[in-house]
């Protein structure tokens, strides 16, 4: 008979020969996630014996994983900043690149010398972002967005799974069209919005185009439809001197520094990932309601 030990080395080997990068702890998440255990289980246990059921599950997953489905997807969950996130193919695998914006804004909030702030989080997704706002400034309360109903209802799962329901209500939006009425003014809005050139994502990695869905990706001709709408239609519920803070893609900045320009952000300023690309622009605004003209 084998150990979990035996099962759990058999798979990174199949991994690192089927070219895995991380195939030591993508093994350890599938060899845990097939047995239903925590990693301090799974290695608590590891010369236990196990059945013939959790050898085939294991089997089946490393097929899947081999062939292209992200690990994230096969197993059903992620970390974010540490926090246990629930994946399905309804929303984006959460990103390190994704932990500048939320990084960004806890600094941001955490400066604040008054208590109590309201955050947007559009485009929320899985709510990776605003569940790490959450947990990171407990006296803020949030409103998480999107239009997926699908992906809102893991979003919701993963609220109630880090104990958030206190302080985050999700809502069902669309961020290319006004405000719903009554949704209040906030501090800060945040967002993750699609941003990948319609005509670029046949050129995306087939883990990316084949698993996530296309909603999430897709961000119109240019990659900019979503920053366009955000900056003109939902700086109304930006309280006075509210700020905005997005993230976007590589080559991106400039013109969505641009675009909140002209719809009269100011104090525009960009925070970089960790390999020196600009990942987040943010900018203030001091008249929500204002009018600005394109080009102005």
């Amino acid at each position: 008979m084998k150990t979990y030990n035996d099962i759990y080395l058999a798979a990174r080997r199949r991994l690192k020969a089927a070219g895995v990068e991380g195939f030591q702890v993508e093994a350890r998440l599938i060899a845990c996630a097939a047995a239903g255990k925590t990693k301090e289980e799974l290695f608590r246990d590891l010369k236990l014996y196990v059945t013939d059921t959790y050898e085939a599950k294991v089997e089946d997953m490393l097929r899947r994983r081999i062939e292209g489905e992200p690990v994230a997807q096969i197993t059903g969950e992620w970390e974010f900043m540490g926090y246990p996130i629930q994946v399905t193919p309804d929303v984006l695998i959460p990103r390190i690149d994704t932990e500048v914006l939320a990084e960004t804004a806890i600094d941001h909030l955490r400066s604040k010398e008054v208590s109590g702030s309201r955050v947007l989080d559009l485009c929320t997704g899985s709510g990776c972002v605003g569940i790490a706002i959450a947990k990171n400034v407990p006296d803020c309360r949030l409103v998480l967005l999107d239009k997926s109903l699908k992906a809102l209802a893991v979003c919701r799962n993963n609220v109630f799974r880090n104990n958030l329901a206190r302080c985050i209500m999700c809502l069902d939006a669309d961020v290319l069209k006004p405000p719903p009425m009554l949704i209040g003014r906030f501090d800060l809005i945040v967002a993750n919005p699609p941003y990948i050139p319609s005509g670029e994502l046949g050129e995306l990695d087939s883990s990316v185009k084949d698993y996530e869905p296309r909603m999430a990706l897709d961000g119109g001709e240019d990659g900019l439809m979503f920053y366009r709408s955000i900056a003109s239609k939902w700086k109304s519920v930006l309280k006075d001197n509210g700020w905005l803070m997005m993230e976007c893609g590589e080559g991106q900045a400039e013109a969505i520094e641009e675009i909140l320009r002209r719809c009269g952000f100011t104090d525009l300023a960009r925070y970089q990932d960790t390999i020196g690309v600009d990942r987040v622009v943010v900018g203030r605004v001091t008249n929500p309601y204002s009018i600005h003209v394109k080009g102005e």
